[in-house]
């Protein structure tokens, strides 16, 4: 991806952290430093990271809105990931793997979101079809509260292909589905597992949808016909979460 400005405190101090990319400069608003900004300086030049301050009108021109909240940073690419290093990173840790697939999501706050709770309930990666597909962008970063930073995230050329890989690698592929026969709740979820959610607007590709190895769906009340992607994908990989901490539950 192009190197670009990272802009916000948390997407920005999460790069640092995670040491995947090159750090060329910190950008800062100029006067007195609130404390996490001060916090975020001194981090800064322990890596070496040279500090520069800008006029709040500087910054927001650099990055072309006013979300900065004064910190922006030039950074070197994104580091894309491959499938292959998804699963070996699952094996160094002793862990069946656990991926999540996003079919065409295009909304970058909706990346965000989502790679934000996949981080939280330990995804070993992401795997994002290259078209019609969110970019992992500053703003997926800022949306993703910095947990972009962290993450291994792919783009393949062939999803369906992928999908084989992944199958012929031992992985179950869970599609999520409002009309999926088997409720999330009663689906055992702790084996090697790829979460597979669709676009905001269409859901799964059919072709991609016939490589899934089965449907769940979330159970719901009201009026509205369904959560929205990222929420979906929450509930999803929060149940496997859960079941890989309590251990199988099966269906009675």
């Amino acid at each position: 991806m192009d190197s670009g400005l990272l802009w916000g405190y948390h997407p920005v101090y999460e790069a640092l952290r995670a040491r995947r990319r090159t750090m060329v400069g910190l950008f800062v608003a100029q006067g007195k430093p609130s404390p996490r900004q001060d916090e975020l300086i001194r981090f800064a030049r322990r890596a070496g990271v040279a500090v520069e301050g800008r006029t709040p009108q500087q910054l927001t021109s650099m990055v072309g809105h006013r979300r900065h909240q004064g910190i922006c940073a030039k950074v070197s690419d994104y580091p894309l990931s491959s499938l292959e290093s998804m699963l070996s990173y699952a094996g160094t840790r002793q862990e069946k793997p656990f991926l999540l697939v996003l079919d065409q999501i295009v909304d970058p706050q909706n990346l965000g979101a989502m790679v934000r709770t996949a981080q939280c309930a330990g995804i070993h990666g992401v795997l994002v079809p290259k078209d019609r597909s969110a970019p992992p962008s500053p703003a997926a970063s800022k949306a993703s509260a910095g947990a972009l930073e962290h993450m291994r995230l792919a783009y393949v050329t062939n999803l369906v292909a992928a999908l084989k890989q992944l199958k012929a690698a031992g992985i179950w592929i869970a599609g999520t589905d409002r009309q999926g026969r088997n409720s999330v709740y009663q689906t055992d979820l702790t084996g090697p597992l790829a979460v597979l959610v669709g676009g905001e607007e269409k859901g799964i590709r059919p072709l991609v949808k016939k490589n899934c190895d089965f449907m769940v769906s979330i159970p719901q009340l009201g009026p509205l016909g369904s959560l929205n992607a990222s929420a979906a994908a929450a509930v999803v990989m929060y149940e496997a979460f859960r079941q890989r901490l309590a251990g199988a539950i099966r269906p009675e």
